[in-house]
C-alpha cells in the first residue's frame, strides 16, 4: 500500500463515521444535479407566473396582442431549460448513464454539487427577475405597442446572466476529473 493509497483510506474511514460520510459522494453530487434542475424550474414557474398575470390584464382589453405576450411571458422560462441542461450533463459526466452507480469520494461528490450551485442559484433568481421585468415589457406593449421589442432587450439583458451561470456550472463539470 503507497502513501496515496494510505490517505485514500484514512479519509474513507474518518468520513464513513460522519454525517456527509453516510451519504457518500454519489449523493452529495445527486444533490448538487437535482438542485441544478429544480431551482431554476421553480423560478422558471415563478417568472413566468408574474408575465402571465400582467399579461392577463393585458389580453382582457386587446386579445390581439397575445402573440407578443406569450413571447414575453415564455422568457423567463429559459432558466428552467438551462438547469436541465445542467442537471443532464452532470448525471452523464458522473457515469450515470451506464447503467451502473459510480463510485464517487466525497471530494468529488462536493466537486459536483457546488459546480451545479452557479446554475441552481443564478437561474433562480435571473427567472424571478426576468418575470418582473417580462411584466413591465407587458405594460410597455400596453401603452405604446411599437416600443414592445424595447422591452424585449431589456429581458435579454437579464437572460445574459443566466446564460453566465449555466456556462460557470458547465465549465465546472468538465474540468471534474
Amino acid at each position: 500500500m503507497n502513501g496515496q493509497d494510505l490517505i485514500l483510506a484514512i479519509e474513507q474511514n474518518a468520513a464513513a463515521g460522519s454525517f456527509i460520510g453516510a451519504f457518500g459522494g454519489l449523493a452529495l453530487a445527486l444533490l448538487g444535479a437535482g438542485l441544478a434542475a429544480v431551482l431554476p424550474g421553480i423560478g422558471s414557474a415563478k417568472g413566468t407566473g408574474i408575465a402571465g398575470e400582467a399579461g392577463t390584464g393585458l389580453l382582457c382589453q386587446d386579445p390581439g396582442k397575445f402573440g407578443k405576450v406569450m413571447i414575453l411571458q415564455v422568457i423567463p422560462g429559459t432558466q428552467g431549460l438551462y438547469g436541465l441542461v445542467v442537471w443532464f450533463f452532470a448525471i452523464f459526466s458522473m457515469g450515470l448513464l451506464g447503467g451502473e452507480l459510480p463510485q464517487m469520494t466525497i471530494a468529488q461528490g462536493c466537486q459536483y454539487l457546488f459546480a451545479c450551485l452557479p446554475m441552481a442559484l443564478g437561474g433562480l433568481f435571473s427567472a424571478i427577475a426576468q418575470g418582473r421585468v417580462a411584466a413591465g415589457s407587458i405594460n410597455i406593449l400596453a401603452k405604446k405597442p411599437d416600443d414592445w421589442s424595447k422591452g424585449m432587450v431589456l429581458c435579454i439583458t437579464v437572460e445574459f446572466y443566466a446564460i453566465l451561470s449555466l456556462l460557470a456550472s458547465m465549465l465546472m463539470i468538465i474540468n471534474i476529473s
